[in-house]
């Protein structure tokens, strides 16, 4: 499989996309559990993998200054996946894996507002500013997504959709990977392409 890495360096934020065909998965990732966790929430609200047992859980890392995140929400189809999985009975997490020495991190009362802002509809906002969350899940790009199945094992891994953009008209032309994920996952079948390359900008894990 052949992959192009691209840096990008946007209003002072460095981003890889990393680039490539999204069918065929390398790895069986449905082989893998789910490495467990335990974060607050940007309530305050301490939250686990354990208490979703037996649901389908979506992780999305996410950020405030990222241009290629900034382009889902700006079209609409972030929030518009994220409510029509939850209708469905999945578990939503928005992830940010911000350390407090980057310029960008925010404060739980300000990362809430923030989601808020920009009418996320996650079931909760974690706020791993510890990155111990990421680095167990090998997140490198906001947004990296995860989807674990109900049997707390990892279903998908990689890209949010097809295309990797900072243009918000072009999202809706892109396959959303993550919504045919859990297409399969909802009709009781393996995800056919469980695992594909993610793009964006990089986590702003410790210095």
């Amino acid at each position: 499989m052949k992959r192009r890495e691209i840096l990008l360096t946007m209003s002072g934020i460095l981003a890889t996309v990393s680039l490539t065909r999204v069918t065929g998965a390398a790895t069986a990732t449905q082989e893998k559990a789910a490495p467990p966790f335990a974060v607050e929430d940007a309530t305050g609200k301490r939250r686990t993998l354990e208490e979703f047992k037996g649901k389908i859980v979506v992780l999305e890392w996410t950020s405030p200054s990222c241009p290629f995140v900034r382009a889902q929400y700006a079209s609409g189809k972030m929030q518009e996946l994220q409510g029509w999985a939850k209708e469905r009975g999945v578990v939503w997490l928005s992830v940010l894996s911000t350390h407090p020495a980057r310029g960008d991190y925010l404060a739980p009362e300000k990362a809430l507002a923030f989601n808020q802002g920009r009418k996320a509809q996650p079931t909760a906002l974690l706020m791993d500013s510890t990155g111990q969350m990421g680095q167990a899940y090998g997140a490198r790009n906001t947004p990296h997504m995860f989807v674990i199945n109900s049997a707390g094992r990892l279903a998908y891994a990689g890209a949010i959709d097809s295309q990797p953009t900072v243009d918000e008209s072009v999202v809706p032309k892109s396959r959303n990977l993550v919504r045919a994920a859990l297409d399969d996952l909802l009709a009781g079948k393996e995800v056919g392409n469980p695992r594909t390359t993610p793009y964006g900008c990089l986590v702003g894990y410790s210095p």
